[in-house]
């Protein structure tokens, strides 16, 4: 509901504006009627949303630039510390993020949890965004409070060329997340190979990580032949075990799988049944009968 006054400063109950409105929907024509008649421009909803933040949020760079020219302010902040950057920078509007960060938009603003324009651009894989965020001094290893970075996020959704983009731009290869995960693990337990590739260019750990496991257990776990594959090539060890004392071959029953193992290792026995290295089972035999 509406509630009373002239039709231009109705508000609904929830804080809403026809302004808002209007800018949501990218009605450029009824938000300039709405402006010349006295909206105000700047009137914030309950949840702290402005008429910049919903035409930022849908892309509506006309209704943006116009706002702009009547004192719309980039400072408002949502109850999660959204701002127009950071939504138009979320849903990929590069023109929008362009036009916000030549009027005065903060390159480094976050939402409450840490994340940055540049971290919502690339768990949404906007390439053009991202590489406008970077070249206006977005930093490309800021991360979430959970530790979260935009490397590892791009890496999580599987966005090769944003993984890509962001390693020549100095991304750190091995940063983890507060428990440990690092995005060649993360990109190795979803089977994005494509970004594997990527991360390998630039010689992250394969080892055991500081949350007790390595990218080749994951890849194991979650099987997938090509990471596995990929990960041996680049020299992951099958022989190590992770923090449950487990090798790779222990987690899966593939026999695909299990011989890539056994061919990238064939002077350790990571199979028997006691799970001893083939060193501590030397027979009288002149070589080694690996299972």
């Amino acid at each position: 509901m509406w509630t009373a006054g002239t039709v231009y400063g109705r508000i609904h109950s929830h804080g809403t504006t026809l302004l808002m409105v209007a800018s949501y929907a990218g009605h450029i024509d009824c938000v300039r009627e709405l402006v010349l008649q006295g909206a105000d421009i700047n009137l914030q909803r309950e949840s702290g949303t402005t008429a910049l933040f919903f035409a930022a949020q849908q892309g509506h760079n006309d209704v943006v630039r116009f706002l702009f020219e009547f004192g719309a302010s980039t400072e408002f902040r949502t109850k999660d510390g959204g701002t127009a950057l950071l939504a138009a920078s979320q849903y990929g509007h590069m023109q929008v993020v362009e036009t916000l960060l030549k009027h005065g938009a903060n390159i480094h603003d976050q939402l409450y949890d840490g994340a940055t324009a540049l971290f919502l651009a690339a768990q949404g894989g906007y390439l053009d965004v991202i590489r406008l965020l970077l070249s206006s001094g977005a930093r490309v290893n800021q991360p979430r409070q959970d530790g979260t970075a935009p490397l590892w996020i791009a890496s999580q959704m599987g966005h090769s060329e944003v993984v890509r983009v962001m390693l020549l731009r100095g991304a750190e290869r091995d940063a983890a997340r507060n428990d440990g995960t690092t995005a060649l693990l993360k990109a190795a337990n979803k089977g994005y190979n494509d970004v594997i590739e990527e991360l390998l260019k630039f010689s992250p750990t394969l080892g055991i990580l500081k949350n007790g496991t390595s990218a080749l257990h994951a890849a194991v776990l979650s099987g997938n032949i090509k990471t596995v594959a990929l990960l041996l090539e680049a020299g992951a060890d099958p022989a190590l075990r992770n923090k449950a004392n487990e090798l790779p071959a222990e987690l899966t029953k593939n026999e695909r799988i299990l011989r890539l193992l056994r061919a990238s290792s064939p002077g350790v026995d990571c199979f028997s049944r006691n799970h001893l290295p083939c060193s501590s089972m030397r027979s009288n035999s002149s070589f080694i009968h690996v299972l």
